[in-house]
């Protein structure tokens, strides 16, 4: 061993025997405190029980021949009311009961906006329509024709829709902030005239024909949204009482049920659109 190695030994070993105990403590802690954790890898992950259905593909979702499923929301109640400060509401029949009764002379559970709000809410939520295999018509029990743009975000609440649906009725039309798109508007009647020729409609009541949402989606649509050519409509009510009839829409060519029990609007449109959206692939 060389002078300097001696040298530097005798001095590591003079500075490990000047150390305090406390020092020494910190050191021992130093030691044995745990390496990080080292990242698993994922790829030994066993895959879920059940996979996904194959969605459809890029080239099907970018082709501008998609078929669409029309959706038209039947005599839905839309009625503005001034209230006491001068001010419009929509009328419904929690806030305005008095005036139902004593002006309108009409049942107050007639009024139930919230009937459209729910259903909205169940359409432009589904996976179908983010995908771009939608569009809705509102048609309200004044006969008032509307066009939804499948790109608007209803709001949440009850309320600010109810102040939206005033806007539309004053204004005949809702554009989004500072762009040009339209995103609700008062259209001409009748609804017949917007659909495409050779379109198939189909209502929907609890008195129709019973179908699976699963077996209906099979036996309306094709497995594949770009080989049909001829699209498709459903009728459905956003009423609190009755049901959709043919003698109000002739060009009907069906009346038809998903379940053989009383639904809400939007538990039925929930069952028809994941139908179709199991049919087509889309999750």
């Amino acid at each position: 061993m060389s002078d300097d190695d001696s040298s530097s030994v005798a001095s590591s070993s003079s500075s490990e025997s000047s150390a305090s105990p406390e020092q020494q403590q910190q050191q021992q802690q130093q030691q044995e405190r745990p390496s990080k954790k080292i990242k698993t890898d994922t790829s030994t992950i066993p895959p879920p029980l059940e996979l996904a259905p194959p969605p459809v593909s890029t080239q099907t979702k970018s082709s501008t021949a998609k078929e669409k499923i029309i959706v038209l929301l039947d005599q839905a109640t839309l009625e503005t009311v001034k209230n006491r400060r001068g001010l419009y509401e929509l009328l419904n029949c929690d806030d305005h009961r008095d005036i139902c009764k004593k002006k309108l002379r009409k049942d107050p559970n007639i009024f139930r906006p919230d009937i459209l709000h729910q259903e909205l809410l169940a359409l432009l939520d589904s996976p179908l329509n983010k995908a771009g295999y939608l569009q809705v018509y509102i048609l309200t029990n004044k006969n008032v024709l509307i066009e939804v743009n499948p790109s608007i975000r209803i709001p949440r609440t009850y309320k600010r829709f109810a102040g939206l649906m005033v806007q539309l009725l004053h204004k005949m039309k809702i554009k989004a902030g500072n762009e040009s798109t339209t995103l609700l508007k008062v259209i001409k009647n009748p609804f017949s005239q917007h659909l495409p020729a050779g379109t198939r409609c189909y209502g929907f009541s609890k008195e129709g024909k019973l179908y699976d949402p699963y077996a209906l989606a099979k036996t309306l649509l094709l497995p594949n949204p770009t080989e049909s050519i001829v699209p498709t409509c459903f009728v459905i009510g956003a009423m609190s009482t009755g049901h959709v009839t043919v003698n109000d829409h002739p060009y009907i060519e069906q009346m038809l049920s998903v379940s053989e029990y009383p639904l809400s609007g939007a538990s039925a449109i929930s069952r028809i659109m994941t139908g179709i959206e199991h049919h087509w692939g889309i999750v």
